[in-house]
């Protein structure tokens, strides 16, 4: 025995060594996420994770005649999948097979793409979507005058950009029951002419009375929007998004039928809460695909639509500093309920008033609840009062923003509430700077569900108009890697899986984007032009170019 003993020492060390061959090797610059190695030059994944990054040297050993290699181009890049912690999902599926609205830039042609479109239409079918946009031809707000003699078969219910308000045809009003007789809703508007007509204008929850008349979508139309909407998220380099709320249904679908090919964090309406509870309890929280937990629930509307809950009046009308959509004592009794509950709550704030009133309520249900590591959201963030700033960082509240955004509205956000709050409208780096944990998205389909684009507007801060090429309060500006983190790393603290994804570690999700540029070299302004060339999710390509 004692002869063979270094021999059985010497075959235990040589086979502890053996390192097992990967399924696939990405070589390239790596923009790992991790802190303690932020940079790598190549990574071996294994089925759908990530076993090893390092140096091109270190990562040979793991590949095999068996190995597929990837190379990213020479002056690329590869980063976390990106992922968008604010959108509405389906509705985006469903946007993009309707009529694009978002750049006509006058009534004529807002007029115009609604006629050819409904052209090509059934009648009575409901025409939804669009995103308007009617600064683009100056402010004045459509009128369904101006649609009703080319749609007089079709009910039309189609949304500005912001989905604070939207614009009904007389089909569509006919057929909600909805006449100029119609009470006032609080929270919302039924927008009228000088002769007390509606034009067919209405906002937030008023909206509800139209919403609730049109048919629900077929099982099979929401299969076919959330695979649009895969698709499309795909070819933008997002692996995982949070759907604020809705179709969780469909998600579930899509997972058990192994369709599914983006990552999905799955909410309902903050009143939904028991719903969310008692699916939970049966359910289960769900996978590594679709999970749910989330609750939204809206504080007040946008400034777009003059429906943000600002402390002052808007500067272009004096009369008027916006409102809640849901009454603040009532909104603390649901989140607080939600919370002891053990489910995860966002909320809605865009102006100062709703934000500050959102922190106090939040600050109260912690108080009242007790400490814990809940991680309340608020989404959007928009016209932050300075001395709100801080109160993330203190109360741990994720400040989840969209930073294309900032770009859209600074073309015209100063007309509505002035120079001086407008310094701190999409405030990214001073919430950087007060350690505010903060997750970018895109409020697609409100705005487009680029996060190259999103990075872009954080980085650079030009509008679209191309009027402000220093950048709209440039002090505002970040940096590419912090603007990169918030898209992925605290992103994906932001719905409780920093342990799985989120960074290129090994252990995590092989979730990873190849571009066909290093953004953290190259001018920020040319960030806009670089392409996606390569999504991959749990190893597995979904996206090529």
């Amino acid at each position: 025995m004692k002869k063979l003993f270094p021999l059985f020492i010497t075959i235990v060390l040589i086979s502890c060594s053996t390192t097992p061959p990967a399924e696939l090797i990405i070589m390239g610059r790596i923009w790992t996420g991790n802190p303690q190695q932020p940079w790598a030059e190549a990574m071996a994944i294994s089925a759908d994770t990530i076993v090893a990054v390092g140096t091109a040297l270190e990562i040979k050993k793991y590949q095999d005649d068996k190995t597929q290699t990837i190379n990213a181009p020479e002056n690329g890049l590869i980063t976390p999948g990106f992922i968008d912690t604010h959108t509405h999902f389906v509705e985006g599926g469903f946007s993009l097979a309707s009529v694009h609205l978002r750049d006509a830039k006058s009534k004529e042609e807002f007029v115009q793409r609604i006629a050819d479109f409904t052209k090509t239409q059934k009648p009575n079918v409901w025409i939804i979507g669009g995103e308007w946009d009617h600064t683009n031809w100056g402010g004045e707000l459509p009128d369904r005058n101006w649609i009703d003699a080319v749609t007089p078969n079709n009910p039309v219910w189609l949304s500005r950009l912001d989905g604070h308000m939207s614009l009904a045809n007389s089909a569509a009003l006919k057929a909600a029951n909805v006449t100029d007789a119609v009470k006032a809703v609080a929270g919302g508007e039924f927008v009228r002419d000088k002769k007390g007509r509606l034009t067919g204008v209405i906002k937030d929850n008023a909206k509800d009375l139209i919403d609730k008349a049109m048919p629900a979508p077929s099982a099979e139309a929401e299969d076919a929007a959330l695979k649009l909407a895969m698709e499309y998220m795909a070819s933008n380099g997002v692996t995982s998004a949070h759907s604020v709320y809705g179709f969780v249904d469909a998600f579930q679908r899509a997972r058990d039928s192994k369709k599914i090919i983006t990552r999905i964090y799955a909410g309902m309406m903050l009143n939904r809460w028991k719903e969310l509870k008692e699916k939970i309890d049966t359910e289960g929280r769900g996978d590594k695909w679709v999970k749910i937990g989330l609750l939204k629930a809206f504080t007040d509307g946008a400034l777009g639509s003059h429906t943000a809950a600002m402390y002052k009046p808007f500067v272009d009308t004096p009369n008027d500093s916006g409102f809640f959509l849901t009454p603040p004592e009532e909104l603390y009794n649901m989140a607080k309920s939600a919370d002891s509950a053990g489910l995860h709550v966002t909320i809605h704030a865009i102006g100062d008033k709703a934000i500050n009133t959102l922190l106090n309520i939040y600050q109260r249900i912690e108080n009242e609840n007790g400490p814990k590591d809940r991680r309340f959201r608020i989404e959007h963030v928009q016209h932050i009062a300075p001395a709100d700033i801080p109160r993330f960082a203190q109360q741990k509240v994720i400040a989840s923003m969209q930073p294309y955004h900032a770009i859209d509205d600074g073309r015209w956000a100063e007309k509505v509430i002035g120079h001086e709050r407008a310094k701190t409208t999409y405030a990214f780096k001073s919430m950087f700077d007060a350690q505010a944990p903060m997750a970018f998205g895109s409020d697609w389909p409100v705005a487009p569900a680029t996060p190259l684009e999103g990075i872009y507007a954080a980085v650079t801060r030009r509008t679209l108009d191309d009027k402000n090429p220093d950048g709209w309060f440039p002090e505002q500006k970040i940096s590419v890697e912090q603007a990169l983190t918030a898209y992925t790393t605290t992103a994906a603290f932001a719905s409780f899986d920093e342990n799985i994804k989120g960074s290129l570690t090994p252990g995590m999700l092989a979730d990873f984007v190849v571009l066909d540029k290093d953004i953290t070299k190259i001018d920020p302004t040319e960030i806009k032009t670089v392409k996606v060339i390569k999504t991959v999710v749990g190893g597995k390509t979904v996206f090529e170019k």
